[in-house]
């Protein structure tokens, strides 16, 4: 028996829009929201950090192996942490689709699930976007929040005699990246933890405005690998930036992804990206709370070293 699949052709464009608008309640930031041709938005700090991605089909996500509520989390998330990443709190996200003619509405309304649930994680709105036609899946999320009065946390700030600490899990979304890339069995539940980290990431959002707070001079959100993205502070801070392996913690999805792939899970920790952990630069005095770890020190000198290591491909480099 043939089964009858809905999709977002037999919809049209102003069909679709209005079921994604359906689904998106507005908090207090959305003045206006979805239905004019922009949103309206409250900005208390006088200021807006904003940051946008682009995912593409393919490239950043399967469908096959990611449903279309893991993909909708994950490109919020992204953008959602960059804004972390500065010390402000996420307000609201904009975003924009291409989509094929012969998607499932099924998938698209998880989509937009998605959206939806990982902005109301730091009570965020989905407060507009657009839609068109593509021959593939293709996502920008635009995302914009308020520093609540605090100074931006950039990357340039960095200052030696200072210390490198990590908030959030690393080593999780490539041990799951590559456990789906080569096909291996999830029969245990800390494989699954570790596709499920590649699925849907958990940046610790609250973690980049207490930076901020306890007085961080430079940070930025992990998404290429640590490695690499501290490698972008030490540059722009006229830094070197020396890590310490031994300080670095594998989870336990990671180690049990690198014994089964028979891989070295300290590489995946080092250079994997998209966990979307914050890492920062605090003074040496300041007491950091439990949900940061130090891992490392600022020195003079340029550049980033790994005590004991060599580290071939640093990180993530969408044209290497």
């Amino acid at each position: 028996m043939r089964r009858c699949v809905i999709t977002v052709g037999d919809l049209g464009e102003f069909g679709v829009i209005n079921r994604i608008t359906g689904r998106l309640p507005q908090g207090a930031a959305v003045m206006l929201g979805p239905g004019d041709d922009a949103a309206i938005v409250r900005v208390p700090d006088g200021r807006v950090v904003v940051s946008t991605d682009l995912l593409l089909e393919g490239r950043h996500f399967r469908r096959d192996w990611s449903s279309g509520y893991d993909v909708g989390r994950k490109a919020a998330a992204q953008n959602l942490a960059d804004v972390a990443a500065m010390g402000a709190v996420p307000t609201s996200i904009v975003v924009g689709l291409g989509i094929p003619a012969d998607l499932p509405l099924t998938w698209l309304d998880t989509l937009t699930d998605g959206f939806r649930d990982e902005c109301a994680e730091v009570g965020a709105s989905v407060a507009g976007g657009d839609v068109t036609r593509c021959d593939m899946v293709v996502i920008g999320v635009t995302a914009l929040g308020d520093l609540g009065g605090r100074a931006p946390v950039k990357r340039s700030g960095a200052r030696p005699g200072q210390v490198v600490a990590v908030s959030g899990r690393l080593g999780h979304a490539a041990a799951g990246w590559a456990l789906l890339e080569a096909g291996a069995p999830l029969d245990s539940s800390a494989l699954q933890q570790a596709v499920a980290a590649h699925r849907r990431p958990r940046p610790p959002y609250a973690a980049g405005p207490q930076a901020a707070e306890l007085g961080a001079s430079a940070m930025l959100d992990v998404s290429d690998g640590l490695v690499q993205d501290l490698g972008h502070i030490a540059e722009a801070s006229g830094v070197r930036v020396e890590l310490d392996p031994q300080a670095l913690a594998v989870g336990e999805p990671v180690a049990v992804a690198a014994k089964e792939l028979g891989a070295d899970p300290l590489e995946w920790v080092l250079t994997g990206g998209e966990d979307h952990a914050l890492a920062a630069v605090f003074p040496a005095e300041v007491r950091l709370p439990p949900s940061w770890q130090v891992v490392g020190r600022v020195v003079e000198g340029e550049g980033i070293a790994v005590y004991g290591r060599e580290i071939g491909r640093p990180g993530w480099d969408h044209f290497r």
